[in-house]
């Protein structure tokens, strides 16, 4: 449970109670790909269990479940099919098919193979923290977290949510902590990073199980390239890969976490509440270990739309790094998602569990 994380703020003025979640999430629920339907997507109960509430509590913590599942169509056998159809037409006609009937015989052999093609499922732990105002994702993909947050916006009313931003850039702090070999308080280095050039070259340097206490490590800083992933424990329990874009992988909870526990302790319950337990109390250290967390605007913007007026475009300090944030988008629930004008990267969205 949370391997990958991608963190939103949640602006103040939302105040629901688990009951209304339960009832706005029940109108999306997940149904499963009909004949010939290429994509679906929804909610299911977290717990598993049929019929199952779609919102869970878990000391305090609110836990969701997003799935979806797509067809899977080779590209190779919709051509196929496409120019099987374009080559009967020339034979019983005498002439090819100009684009606009090519495109409309594509369509026709999609609607064909849909209903024979397989299907793929994945899903995404959701997580909200009431009480600090946390939106939790459990991915790495930037473009799979703006799908569920749209639709947690537009299901939630009211609800208006913004990426985390950060006084210092992830980036700049992670060249800090390896040239000057000193981490923040509370973690440690650990032993695998990323170093990207930013020249046109885009010269790329790995360490995996290898020290990053070296010279060679502070003279590719020197030499202009920039961490893009540094692998980091924090408080000796809890181990992640951090990215320029604020993004949390490869999380692992350490034997020190589970010290207490017996090994029948498993289950949903006991997992969440260990999660959550860490992760509540690692992201606020993250967060400050990054100089604090910027101005995100989401309050604000939310006041604007609210007023009819146009929200503006709030910048960070000028201590912040030079994203600055954007206009809120405001969705047909009254909520608005606002954050960093240029998203993170998906550097590696096929690693991430959804």
């Amino acid at each position: 449970m949370f391997k990958n994380m991608i963190v939103y703020r949640i602006a103040p003025q939302w105040q629901v109670e688990l009951t209304q979640v339960e009832e706005a999430l029940a109108k999306a629920p997940f149904m499963e790909c009909g004949a010939t339907q290429e994509k679906s997507l929804g909610w299911v109960p977290p717990r598993g269990d049929a019929h199952g509430p779609l919102a869970e509590s878990v000391g305090g913590q609110w836990i969701l479940r997003f799935m979806v599942e797509s067809k899977v169509l080779p590209g190779s056998v919709l051509a196929r099919r496409v120019k099987e159809k374009a080559e009967r037409i020339e034979q019983e006609t005498g002439r090819k098919p100009g684009k606009k009937e090519s495109k409309e015989l594509k369509d026709e052999a999609k609607l064909d193979l849909l209903p024979m093609a397989f299907t793929k499922q994945g899903s995404m732990w959701v997580w909200i923290d009431t009480a600090s105002r946390l939106l939790v994702l459990d991915t790495s993909s930037q473009g799979r977290a703006d799908e569920v947050v749209t639709l947690l916006v537009e299901s939630l009313p009211g609800l208006s949510v913004s990426l985390i931003n950060t006084q210092t850039s992830p980036q700049a702090a992670m060249s800090h902590w390896l040239k000057e070999q000193e981490p923040p308080v509370g973690f440690t280095v650990d032993r695998e990073c990323e170093l990207k050039s930013a020249s046109e070259e885009k010269a790329v340097v790995r360490y995996a199980r290898h020290p990053l206490d070296i010279e060679e490590v502070q003279a590719h800083i020197a030499a202009g390239k920039l961490p893009t992933k540094l692998a980091l424990t924090w408080d000796d329990r809890v181990s992640f890969m951090l990215t320029e874009g604020l993004q949390i992988k490869k999380v692992s909870f350490l034997d020190t976490v589970f010290e207490g526990t017996k090994a029948d302790d498993g289950g949903f319950d006991t997992d969440v509440a260990i999660a959550t337990g860490e992760l509540v109390k690692l992201i606020p250290d993250l967060i400050e270990a990054l100089g604090g967390e910027a101005e995100s605007g989401v309050a604000s913007a939310a006041q604007a739309v609210a007023a009819g007026a146009a929200p503006a475009a709030v910048t960070a300090p000028s201590s912040a790094p030079t994203a600055h944030s954007a206009p809120a988008r405001k969705s047909a629930g009254g909520g608005m998602v606002t954050g960093p004008r240029d998203a993170p990267v998906d550097t590696d969205p096929e690693s991430a569990p959804f």
